[in-house]
């Protein structure tokens, strides 16, 4: 059982906000502390009746509609969360290198555990077309050895796959990207967005934008969509039903000698689908790695940074899968 801190509202200073006929948050909205002890690492994910789901100290974890934390799985050793359109729930599993989706009853299944008879880096992120398709990033941090996932050169790939509804597995990004992170496909199909973090000394620290075509990735069509320089990098991401994209990145203290300068502070980075810098919302706890949007309205943004749950109401609905009815 873990402890929920009471709400507890942060004053973190005043927003930067670009577009103020079209404001991203709501008039007076403050962060909002809605757990900590380490229960949000990672994640999170937004169900009707469970609450949220996020991964941290190496469970999934729960805090309920009622705001009690509690253990929802024990030991998974998950990374990214995300419902799909049936209520399952997909989980990218790096402790375990593999893929999972368990169904609302509790069964677990493993999507993927390997391509190419080779087994995958450290599955990280994922997101879901319209069809059904999933998508996951499969990046390595931390101690290299053990790499399995490499191109027709030898060279180790920290790319992205997708996994069709018949359980074939596609390498759709192999070393067009550093070291893939978050990822996500645009409400259209017609994008796939891919954050490249790699926090190695001089590593790249950009949200790419792939075109997409019935799942089939054009590695040609790369596009910079923003840059956070020498700082650290974007993680995962989300967006709200006016294509605006809810970018997790930045650091509040320098990481050296990988991440020397937070002249890009951390907290989350609202940019326009070509890359315009909307809004920035501080967050003061390192490292802010996800968010994901629920409630009633769809409109309660859901932040993890620091091993802190975090939220904070928006103007406009985010984009979900699963609202709870079929």
């Amino acid at each position: 059982m873990r402890h929920t801190l009471a709400a507890v509202v942060l004053i973190i200073g005043p927003f930067i906000t670009l577009a103020a006929d079209d404001p991203v948050f709501e008039n007076g909205a403050k962060l909002t502390i809605l757990a900590d002890k380490g229960v949000a690492g990672e994640g999170p994910a937004w169900d009707p009746t469970l609450g949220v789901l996020t991964s941290g100290n190496g469970h999934i974890n729960r805090l309920d509609t009622a705001g009690k934390s509690s253990v929802h799985r024990k030991d998974a050793g998950t990374n990214g969360l995300l419902f799909d359109r049936d209520g399952s729930l997909l989980a990218c599993e790096p402790s375990l290198r593999r893929v999972t989706r368990t169904t609302p009853d509790g069964k677990l299944n493993v999507l993927t555990d390997s391509f190419g008879g080779k087994k995958y880096n450290q599955p990280n992120d994922i997101t879901v077309d319209g069809k059904g398709r999933i998508y996951f990033s499969d990046p390595r941090y931390g101690p290299r050895d053990g790499m399995e996932q490499l191109d027709k050169d030898g060279k180790t790939v920290e790319g992205v796959y997708r996994i069709d509804p018949n359980g074939k597995v596609h390498r759709v990004l192999g070393r067009e990207v550093d070291r893939a992170n978050g990822v996500l496909v645009s409400a259209d199909d017609k994008f796939l967005y891919v954050a490249d973090n790699n926090n190695d000394a001089g590593g790249t620290r950009t949200l790419w934008r792939f075109d997409l075509n019935d799942g089939e990735v054009d590695p040609k069509s790369k596009k910079k969509v923003y840059d956070w320089g020498k700082g650290r990098g974007p993680d995962g991401l989300k967006q709200d039903d006016k294509g605006r994209l809810y970018v997790a990145g930045g650091l509040n203290k320098p990481n050296p000698p990988a991440e020397p300068a937070n002249d890009v502070k951390g907290g989350i980075y609202v940019l326009s689908p070509e890359g315009k810098l909307l809004d920035f919302l501080s967050v003061p706890t390192d490292e802010v790695t996800n968010c994901a949007f629920g409630g009633d309205d769809r409109k309660t943004l859901y932040i993890t940074g620091g091993g802190v749950l975090y939220s904070i109401r928006t103007t406009t609905p985010g984009r979900v899968l699963w609202s709870g009815k079929k």
